[in-house]
């Protein structure tokens, strides 16, 4: 909904006193056109703050664009892997923004030609957004762009993936979350498909 700054409430409620009824009717729109905009700003500045940050937003943009993956989805699996904090680690050994295992960045780092990699830079913030944005990018591809494949491939490890869709027989089109035997990999999928959702919405991707 579009506001007009040029409106002041004062303005508004000096008008309120020179109209006559139809007048008063179309400044009580005004108004609650007034608030409405106010309500929805505040209520997405504090989405945006609060639950659905972007913190590092050129680098996500950047490698995302580069690597040919929704920016959504990346800042998606950053919020439900560290909640942006690059020195988060997990107890299996797992570190920085997107959560990245030291012999998954060692494999990643072949693939991307990166000779001076080593394990500490998984810490690194530039670092780590490019290999993870990467390895999301390689997952897709690698599941002709089943997005829950790959977050599924990306929480749970290629191989339990692979062994579910010959187990299963699962198709390309797969899309049954549910179905999913481990269930913290089923969460997983789905609260990233759906924060992707949000990100969508309070950022301009």
């Amino acid at each position: 909904m579009d506001c007009y700054p040029e409106y002041s409430i004062c303005k508004v409620k000096a008008l309120r006193k020179s109209t006559g009824r139809k007048g008063k009717i179309v400044i009580a729109l005004l108004l609650a056109c007034f608030s409405m905009c106010y309500f929805y700003s505040w209520k997405d500045d504090m989405m945006r703050k609060f639950v659905y940050p972007l913190q590092y937003d050129y680098m996500v943009r950047q490698y995302s664009y580069t690597d040919h993956v929704d920016p959504a989805l990346v800042a998606s699996v950053i919020l439900v892997e560290s909640k942006f904090n690059q020195a988060a680690s997990s107890h299996r050994g797992a570190h920085g923004l997107m959560q990245i295992m030291p012999e998954t960045g060692q494999w990643i780092a072949e693939q991307m030609d990166m000779p001076d990699y080593t394990p500490e830079k998984l810490n690194d913030v530039r670092t780590n957004i490019k290999m993870g944005t990467w390895y999301l990018a390689y997952l897709l591809k690698e599941y002709d762009g089943n997005k829950v494949l790959a977050l599924a491939a990306y929480n749970a490890g290629r191989g339990h993936v692979d062994e579910w869709v010959s187990k299963y027989g699962w198709k390309k089109n797969f899309s049954e979350i549910e179905k999913i035997p481990f269930s913290e990999t089923r969460e997983y999928v789905r609260i990233v498909m759906l924060n992707e959702k949000q990100y969508k919405q309070l950022y301009d991707f």
